[in-house]
């Protein structure tokens, strides 16, 4: 696979295994609605939304305890 290609399937795996497509979908939505996210790659919107997500997921989850 190619470099594009890996990242597309690390992003769609780690969104999966976590259970975030609905807020990863979301955080997608957002972006496009943002000036400077207009002229970022794909791969890149795609990279940018997946860490934001499960970075919120995270600090979200350890700040319950």
């Amino acid at each position: 696979m190619g470099h594009y290609e890996d990242t597309f399937y690390e992003v769609y795996e780690t969104i999966n295994k976590h259970g975030l497509r609905k807020e990863y979908d979301e955080q997608i939505r957002k972006m496009t609605t943002q000036d400077k996210h207009r002229y970022k790659e794909a791969k890149d919107r795609m990279e940018y939304a997946c860490n934001k997500v499960v970075e919120s997921h995270f600090s979200k989850r350890f700040t319950k305890n």
